[in-house]
C-alpha cells in the first residue's frame, strides 16, 4: 500500500472515530443554570464485564418518557445503551437531599435487587461525556450468626468540578448509612434522593481526561511496568542474539565449504541443506489453504499496524466510547484488498489454477469463524437480555459494510493480484521426484518444534498480556500504547528469527518440508496465548457464569486464531527470505 493509501485509511478511521465520539454535537460549554444531560448507561456484576444490562431493567426511578441517546457503531458494539436519567444536574447549581422519586418495591422487585446486590452490581453513567460509577448496595455478613444482610443505597451524592463554563470532573458517592434493608421478601417503601456540590478547579478542559489515564498508570506502577518490560525484552533479545551469532557462524562455515569447487562428493553429502536443493522449493500441499493463510495473516498484520498508528497519535484516549471498535471494523473492511491481492498473487505463484475459489476461501478464513462465534454469543446475549446483544439495525449495518466494502475490495485485490503476473523466484531448480525425508528423532517433529518456537515470543509478551487482559476483561484502562507498540515490534522480530533458526535446523537434517512447518512454528505463539487465557480466567479473574465464560473464551479464541494467522505469516515470510538467501549464495547443480 502506498504512503498516500496509508494516509487515506488513517484519515477515514480518525474521521469515523471522531464522529462516533461526538455524535451528540455538544460543544461542552454551558451557562449558569443550563441543563447538562446525565445519561444512565448500564448495570451488571462487577466481575463480569460482558454481562451488562440496561439501566432500567432494575426498578430505578425513571423519567416519564426516557429517550435513548443516538449512538455510533463502536458504542453499540461496546455494549453501551445510554438513556436519559432523571437527575437534574444543572450547571453550577448545588442541591441538598433532592427527592428523586418515591415508590414501593414489590416482592419480585426486592428479590431482583437483592440478587443484584449479592452479585456486586455496579451502575455506569455519563455526564457531559465523563464516566462515573457506583455500586447499588452492599451485603453485610453477621459473623456470629452467619446470616447476610442486603442493603440498597437510596442516596447518591455528585461532586462536580468546573472551570469557567465547562465541566471538568465528576465523582459519585453512595452513602452506606443511607440505605434500605431488602433482606426479606416483602414490599418495601423507598425514597430515592440525591445531592449535588459544584466546585471550581484550575484544570483546563483539554486535560480533563488525564485523570483516567493517571489512575491506570500510577508512577510506581508505571516504573515497575517499564522495568518488567525492559527486563523481559533484554532477556529475549540476548537469547535471540546468541542464537543469531551461532546461526551466522554455522552458515559462514557452510558457505566456505560450498565455495570450494574441488570438494569431494563425501563432503557434500555430510552437510544437509545443500544436499536437498532440488526439493527445498517444492510447493507445499494444500496450496489454496496455504495462500489463504498468508493473505489473511498479511491483512491482520496491516490491521494491527494501523491500530497502533491511531493509538500512538492519541485517537483512543480514555472513554472515547467505541473508538477502538469503530476503528477495528473500518480498518478491517478497508484492508481486505490486501488479503485479496496477497492470497491470489501468491496462489498463482504456487501454480494454482482456481484463483476464484482461493479468493472466497481467503475471505472466509478469518471472517467465517468470527461470524459463527458472533452468532452464538449474540444468541446467548439475547437469551440473557444483555446489552451485549446487538440490535437488528446494527447487524444490518455490519452486513452492509461487509457486502459493500469488504467483499468488493477483496475481489478488487484478487483481480490486481491475478494481473500482477509475478513469478515465484526460486534460485534452485526443483527435481521431478521428491526425496524421502529421513527418519528424525521425536524432538524434531512438528509439535515439539512448535512448542520451542512459541515459547520465546510468548515470554516477550507475557508481562504485557496481564495489563491488556485487565483492561479488556476488567475495569482498568490501558493507555501506555508506546510500551505495547515496542512489545509488538519485539514479538514480530523474535517470531521471525526463531522461525528462521528452526527452519535452518530442519533443512540441516535434510527435511525439505519446511513450508507448513514455518507457518505452524510462527503461529504457535497464538496457542500459548490461548493457554494463558485459560490460566487468566481461573487464576487471575473472578469471572463466572455461562454468559461471561462464553464471551471470554469465544472472543479470545478468535483473537488467538488471528494471532496464529498473523504470526504464522511473519514466520513463513522470514523463512522464505532466509531460504532464498542461503540457496542464492551457493552454486546448485
Amino acid at each position: 500500500m502506498t504512503r498516500a493509501g496509508v494516509g487515506g485509511v488513517l484519515a477515514l478511521v480518525v474521521l469515523a472515530c471522531a464522529l462516533g465520539a461526538r455524535a451528540d454535537g455538544s460543544d461542552h460549554k454551558y451557562k449558569d443554570g443550563d441543563h447538562v444531560l446525565l445519561y444512565a448507561n448500564k448495570v451488571g456484576p462487577f466481575h463480569n464485564p460482558s454481562e451488562t444490562y440496561r439501566y432500567y431493567d432494575l426498578p430505578f426511578c425513571a423519567p416519564e418518557h426516557p429517550k435513548d441517546k443516538k449512538e455510533a457503531l463502536g458504542e453499540v458494539l461496546n455494549g453501551d445503551r445510554l438513556v436519559d436519567a432523571p437527575y437534574e444536574l444543572n450547571f453550577k447549581e448545588d442541591k441538598n437531599s433532592k427527592i428523586l422519586c418515591k415508590k414501593t418495591l414489590t416482592k419480585e422487585q426486592v428479590a431482583k435487587l437483592r440478587d443484584a446486590v449479592a452479585k456486586d452490581y455496579y451502575f455506569q453513567m455519563y455526564y457531559d461525556d465523563l464516566p462515573l460509577w457506583g455500586f447499588l448496595g452492599k451485603m453485610d455478613k453477621d459473623r456470629e450468626q452467619g446470616d447476610a444482610k442486603y442493603l440498597l443505597f437510596k442516596h447518591i451524592h455528585f461532586d462536580i468540578m468546573y472551570n469557567d463554563n465547562r465541566v471538568i470532573e465528576i465523582n459519585v458517592q453512595t452513602d452506606p448509612n443511607v440505605a434500605v434493608d431488602i433482606t426479606e421478601d416483602k414490599e418495601v417503601p423507598i425514597e430515592f434522593s440525591y445531592s449535588v456540590t459544584w466546585k471550581k478547579t484550575d484544570i483546563p478542559f483539554e486535560k480533563r481526561m488525564e485523570k483516567y489515564s493517571k489512575s491506570s498508570s500510577m508512577p510506581q506502577h508505571l516504573e515497575i511496568h517499564w522495568f518488567s518490560i525492559i527486563n523481559s525484552c533484554v532477556t529475549v533479545l540476548l537469547l535471540t542474539g546468541f542464537l543469531a551469532t551461532i546461526l551466522m557462524r554455522v552458515l559462514k562455515n557452510d558457505f566456505i565449504k560450498y565455495s570450494h569447487e574441488d570438494e569431494s562428493l563425501e563432503d557434500q553429502e555430510e552437510t544437509g541443506w545443500k544436499y536437498i536443493h532440488g526439493d527445498v522449493f517444492r510447493f507445499p500441499k494444500q496450496k489454496s489453504l496455504f495462500a489463504a493463510i498468508i493473505g489473511s495473516g498479511t491483512q491482520l498484520l496491516a490491521l494491527a499496524i494501523f491500530i497502533f498508528l491511531l493509538a500512538l497519535v492519541g485517537v483512543f484516549y480514555p472513554y472515547n466510547r467505541g473508538a477502538l471498535f469503530t476503528a477495528l471494523v473500518v480498518i478491517y473492511a478497508l484492508t481486505s484488498g490486501i488479503a485479496g491481492y496477497t492470497a491470489t498473487s501468491f496462489y498463482l505463484q504456487l501454480e494454482g489454477t482456481n484463483w476464484v475459489r482461493n479468493l472466497i476461501f481467503t475471505g472466509c478464513l478469518f471472517c467465517g469463524p468470527l461470524f459463527l462465534t458472533f452468532c452464538f454469543l449474540n444468541t446467548v446475549a439475547i437469551a440473557y437480555s444483555a446489552t451485549a446483544a446487538l440490535p437488528f439495525g446494527t447487524i444490518i449495518v455490519i452486513i452492509l459494510i461487509w457486502a459493500l466494502v469488504t467483499s468488493p475490495l477483496l475481489v478488487l485485490g484478487g483481480i490486481a493480484g491475478k494481473n500482477s503476473n509475478t513469478e515465484f523466484q526460486a534460485p534452485c531448480r526443483t527435481t521431478k521426484y521428491p526425496r524421502e525425508v529421513p527418519q528424525l528423532p521425536w524432538y524434531r517433529s512438528t509439535i515439539p518444534q512448535m512448542a520451542m518456537a512459541g515459547f520465546l515470543p510468548f515470554s516477550a509478551i507475557y508481562i504485557e498480556l496481564y495489563y491488556i487482559f485487565a483492561s479488556i476483561w476488567g475495569h482498568k484502562i490501558y493507555t501506555i500504547y508506546s510500551i505495547l507498540f515496542i512489545v509488538f515490534i519485539i514479538l514480530i522480530i523474535v517470531t521471525a528469527f526463531v522461525t528462521v533458526a528452526l527452519t535452518y535446523f530442519q533443512l540441516a537434517v535434510e527435511d525439505h518440508e519446511w513450508w507448513w512447518r514455518s507457518v505452524l512454528c510462527g503461529g504457535s505463539t497464538g496457542i500459548f496465548i490461548f493457554f494463558y487465557c485459560i490460566y487468566y480466567y481461573h487464576a487471575r479473574s473472578d469471572m463466572s457464569g455461562f454468559m461471561q465464560t462464553s464471551f471470554f473464551f469465544g472472543y479470545m479464541t478468535c483473537v488467538c486464531y488471528g494471532f496464529f494467522l498473523m504470526l504464522g505469516t511473519v514466520g513463513f515470510r522470514a523463512s522464505l527470505f532466509f531460504v532464498r538467501h542461503i540457496y542464492r549464495s551457493i552454486k546448485c547443480e
